[in-house]
């Protein structure tokens, strides 16, 4: 009898020509510079490349070009983490202030990979421009304010994650830099590059972010502004062929010829959707390192990330053994993901994803809504706009606008690109009914005293 696996796989074809002509008329379409995508199916992988490293520079995108991959970094950082679980050098859930007493509240491993532990998202990189991961932790943890109680519901942080990556040097003995090379990266045959790290290395090889707005025709280089605290949260850049060869560790080595880094067991959990972890907009849960998205009876796992000028993604379905890895150096790329998405569902490979339609009609908004937010140091501040929409300012710049819908939810758009990005919502406190939250971009914001119109 045929498995399940078999069922889904057998009938899906991927053809290099089609890969590549697909991959370029959608580069020239939402205008990125360039991009790469790999496609394993079948136990085959396919890669296609297109456009150059920097615009108008002339420079071909090549296999082996590294794309800043922004946050999809976390989910090696908590691989990473979960390699040395397998080697009982960390425990899903005890309190990590074992390791870190300068922790100035009770997290554990599970909550801080799942984005559960209550820590804000953190401090604006200039803030942290000059720090070290060390210190980075050690300011803004010591005596942290949490947005959610640990365990109690998902809010997207990078702090969390700069956590994370100093528990692995405290562990290990080495820098997060050396950790995730020599543990997990090398074992891969994979060289990383990073976009910041203390003793950086410049390689011609790695792609330029860029700035793209379509309706003015502009397209312009812009720089990475990672600090170094935040280095295991996004620092990784890396080719598409590079991130899918990552993405493999989550199927079977039998299938892979890849070594078995991580065991089974592991890889499972870190699969799992964990408890409270809804992070609207993002995906449909998810688990320790990895966005968990469902289509049908089908389960994607995989991570979406976005750095300075450049956009990348990365899904994985276990049961299918099929992996996709996009990369691109344009902030337009999340629209080309999006299409992409619907061009491989019809070649028969429906990649999980989140989608940009909100439930229901447009909405008329109550006054609530309006006013200042706060996730740590950072305020988002919502306005009215025209057309009974919303702006969306965050620290006084204003970013995105908002069309609410029922339910209080809204549909986000970058405000400069015009492209539809992650859907969010309003929430009211479960008790006394007061409009005292948003979620935007997975990260949780309350109201901050005295403002609006309650």
């Amino acid at each position: 009898m045929s498995s399940y696996r078999d069922a889904c796989v057998a009938q899906v074809t991927i053809e290099a020509e089609w890969l590549s002509r697909t991959l370029s008329t959608l580069v020239r379409k939402h205008q990125v510079p360039g991009a790469q995508l790999a496609v394993h199916v079948n136990g085959e992988t396919r890669t296609a490349q297109a456009g150059e490293l920097r615009y108008g520079g002339g420079q071909p995108v090549n296999p082996a070009t590294a794309f800043p991959i922004g946050s999809v970094t976390k989910a090696f950082t908590a691989t990473l983490a979960m390699l040395l679980v397998a080697d009982d050098d960390l425990e899903l859930d005890a309190e990590v202030t074992e390791h870190l007493p300068e922790l100035g509240a009770p997290l554990t491993l599970r909550q801080l990979l799942s984005h559960t532990s209550g820590l804000a998202s953190g401090p604006d990189s200039a803030v942290a421009a000059t720090m070290s991961l060390r210190r980075y932790v050690s300011e803004h943890c010591r005596t942290p304010e949490l947005v959610l109680p640990a365990g109690a519901g998902f809010s997207y942080s990078n702090l969390g994650y700069a956590v994370v990556g100093r528990l692995i040097e405290e562990v290990t003995g080495m820098s997060w830099w050396e950790a995730i090379e020599s543990i997990l990266l090398r074992p891969l045959g994979v060289k990383p590059s990073f976009v910041v790290a203390p003793n950086p290395l410049t390689s011609a090889n790695v792609a330029s972010g860029h700035a793209v707005n379509t309706s003015r025709g502009r397209t312009r280089p812009v720089v990475q502004s990672l600090a170094l605290g935040e280095a295991p949260a996004g620092a990784l850049a890396i080719s598409a062929a590079d991130l899918l060869r990552f993405g493999l560790l989550q199927l079977d080595p039998e299938t892979t010829g890849l070594p078995e880094l991580l065991p089974a067991e592991l890889a499972a959990e870190m699969r799992r959707i964990q408890p409270g972890a809804d992070p609207i907009g993002l995906a449909d849960g998810w688990g320790l390192g990895f966005g968990v998205w469902r289509e049908g009876v089908r389960e994607w796992v995989g991570h979406d990330g976005n750095a300075d000028g450049t956009d990348a993604h990365l899904r994985v379905n276990a049961d299918t053994g099929q992996v996709i890895a996009f990369t691109s150096n344009g902030n337009t790329g999340i629209g080309l993901w999006a299409e992409l998405v619907a061009e491989l569902a019809g070649a028969g490979i429906e990649v999980g994803s989140y989608r940009l339609e909100v439930p229901g009609q447009r909405a008329t908004v109550p006054p609530e809504i309006f006013g200042s937010y706060r996730n740590g140091d950072t305020e988002y501040t919502v306005t009215p706009a025209e057309d009974a929409t919303l702006r969306l300012a965050i620290d006084g710049e204003i970013v995105a606008r908002l069309t609410p819908h029922e339910g209080l939810m809204f549909a986000q758009q970058d405000w400069e690109s015009g492209q539809l990005v992650h859907p969010g919502r309003f929430l009211r406190d479960p008790v006394t009914g007061v409009l005292d939250r948003i979620q935007v971009s997975g990260r949780l914001a309350r109201r901050e005293v005295g403002s609006g119109r309650c």
